[in-house]
C-alpha cells in the first residue's frame, strides 16, 4: 500500500472494465477514494458495489466522454462526492483499427473526441482546482504507438501523439504549482482491447485467434503481455508523492516492447 496517496481523490475515465478497473481496484486499495467514469452503467453500479463491499470509498458517474459539452456537469457531479479531485487519470478504449486511406473524416473526428478532446478539457475544468490547492496529478493512459507506430493502427498512432504534445505543455505551465502531468504508454496487455485486435489479425491471416495472440507475446522481450495491475501500479506510482519530481514524462511500460532508446 502506498500510505503517501491515502485520503486522495481520483476520478478515473474508462473505469468499468480494462485498465481504467485495474486502476480503479489499485488506487483503492491503496486508500483513495475513487470515482469510475464510464457509459455503463449498470457494470459500474456492480464495480462500485464490489468495492465498498471491501470497505473502500467509490462512487460513479455514467457519462459518454465524446459528448464534449457534457464534461462540466460531470466535473460538478465529481466534486460534489468529497469536495475535490486530486489525481485524474484520463483513459478512453481505442479507436478503430485499419489502413491509413479506410476512414472518413467523421471516424478520425469522433475517435479525436473520444481520444484527446475529451482528456483535454476534463483536466482543463479539473486542473486549475488543483492548482488552487497545491497538490495534482494528471495521469494520461496512452499507448506504445506514441514511440513506436504499429501497422493498421493509423488513428492510435495519430491522435494519442497529440495528447503527448498537449500534456508536456501542460506540464511545464503547471509545474510551479504542485501538479504533474503524466503519460503511461501502455504495451500489449491482457484486456478486451487486444482481443478486438487479435480479432481483427486473425480475420485477416486466416490465424485463430489464440494464434495470434501468441506471436503478438512472441515480440516482446518479456515473451508476455502485461497484465492490467502491472499498468496499475505505475498509475499508482505516479499518483503518489513519490513521483512529485517527475512531469512532463512518458513511461513506457510494455516489457522492452518500444526500441528506442
Amino acid at each position: 500500500m502506498d500510505e503517501d496517496i491515502r485520503g486522495r481523490v481520483a476520478l478515473i475515465c474508462g473505469a468499468s472494465r480494462g485498465l481504467g478497473w485495474a486502476c480503479a481496484q489499485k488506487l483503492s486499495e491503496d486508500g483513495v477514494a475513487v470515482i469510475l467514469l464510464s457509459r455503463n452503467k449498470v457494470l459500474l453500479a456492480e464495480r462500485v458495489k464490489e468495492l465498498k463491499s471491501r470497505g473502500r470509498d467509490a462512487e460513479f458517474i455514467a457519462a459518454d466522454l465524446s459528448k464534449i459539452n457534457g464534461l462540466p456537469s460531470i466535473v460538478e457531479r465529481a466534486d460534489s462526492f468529497w469536495g475535490k479531485v486530486d489525481i485524474l487519470v484520463n483513459n478512453a478504449g481505442g479507436p478503430p483499427s485499419g489502413p491509413s486511406l479506410s476512414f472518413k473524416p467523421a471516424v478520425w473526428e469522433h475517435a479525436f473526441r473520444q481520444n484527446f478532446l475529451s482528456a483535454e478539457e476534463l483536466t482543463k475544468f479539473l486542473i486549475p482546482r488543483m492548482a488552487e490547492r497545491g497538490w495534482g496529478r494528471i495521469i494520461n493512459l496512452t499507448s506504445i504507438t506514441v514511440k513506436q507506430p504499429v501497422e493498421n493502427l493509423v488513428l492510435s498512432n495519430s491522435i494519442r501523439m497529440a495528447v503527448i504534445g498537449w500534456a508536456k505543455t501542460l506540464s511545464l505551465e503547471f509545474a510551479h504549482l504542485g501538479v504533474t502531468v503524466n503519460n503511461i504508454a501502455t504495451g500489449y496487455t491482457l484486456t478486451e482491447r487486444i482481443n478486438e485486435l487479435a480479432t481483427v489479425k486473425a480475420e485477416q491471416s486466416g490465424k485463430s485467434v489464440g494464434e495470434v495472440i501468441n506471436s503478438m507475446a512472441a515480440n516482446i522481450p518479456m515473451k508476455r503481455m502485461a497484465k492490467p495491475e502491472e499498468i496499475a501500479s505505475a498509475v499508482a506510482f505516479l499518483a503518489g508523492d513519490s513521483a512529485g519530481y517527475i512531469t512532463g514524462v512518458t513511461l513506457p511500460v510494455d516489457g522492452g516492447y518500444i526500441l528506442g532508446m
